[in-house]
């Protein structure tokens, strides 16, 4: 009984070993999603703007730091925060960016992150705004901000605002920091920015690329905001362009 016993236990840990082991391999490898797309189709860091973008409200407008939660329908995941109040105004996030971070929550896109590029005219509006961001929720209970702190492990990666060392011209600090802080490629990234004041998504293409390969992060443009089409348009430009340099 004895050595049957200690067969069996050496038998479950060779097993316990070889899942180990697979379980690593499958982590590292470049799989296929169902559809046969390859990991390489989908961005590795999505990154939004804020005012007029991600949310419906321009920060530098706002009069208060918000203070009162607005309640209602979360796209059918249930009862949660859908706006929060700063003086008179509500902030809320756009359709698109919640859509696309409650399917980010779900882990429906393997391997990508999230990140924030805002070029916010002051530091109030900064403070604004990342408030808003830690109030108003995706699914009931967790928050933007939260999603935001377990893609980085805690680490705000953000880049928001326009006080040195950023400035308004994000190609030229929020982008090479943001590579710099994730350590991921520009040619794998997607931005999303409402270029209501300025055509970002022109100037970080430009000004953001990786010497290998010419190519910079794939961007559209939200001038009312990110909708759910501008959501699935950029992942199909992203998946487009990607399966022409494959």
């Amino acid at each position: 009984m004895k050595r049957l016993l200690n067969y069996a236990f050496i038998a479950s840990t060779t097993i316990r070993s070889s899942s180990s082991l697979l379980i690593s391999k499958l982590s590292s490898s470049p799989l296929k999603m169902s559809g046969e797309k390859s990991l390489s189709m989908l961005p590795e860091l999505t990154v939004y703007d804020m005012d007029a973008c991600l949310w419906d409200q321009e920060m530098y407008t706002m009069s208060a730091l918000p203070d009162r939660k607005v309640m209602g329908d979360l796209n059918g995941r249930g009862e949660g925060v859908i706006g929060v109040m700063s003086g008179g105004d509500k902030i809320s996030l756009h359709k698109g960016s919640l859509v696309s971070l409650q399917e980010h929550f779900d882990g429906k896109y393997p391997g990508m992150k999230v990140a924030l590029a805002s070029s916010a005219d002051t530091p109030f509006a900064e403070k604004v705004g990342r408030k808003a961001l830690k109030m108003l929720e995706v699914v009931p209970g967790v928050t933007v901000w939260d999603i935001l702190m377990r893609d980085w492990d805690g680490v705000d990666v953000n880049q928001i605002g326009r006080q040195p060392p950023l400035s308004s011209n994000k190609s030229k600090t929020h982008f090479p920091f943001l590579r710099e802080k994730t350590g991921i490629r520009y040619d794998r990234m997607l931005f999303f920015d409402d270029c209501n004041w300025g055509d970002h998504c022109l100037m970080v293409e430009q000004n953001c690329k990786e010497e290998d390969t010419g190519k910079g992060p794939v961007t559209v443009r939200t001038p009312s905001g990110l909708g759910e089409r501008e959501w699935r348009l950029g992942l199909k430009l992203y998946a487009q362009r990607n399966g022409k340099q494959n």
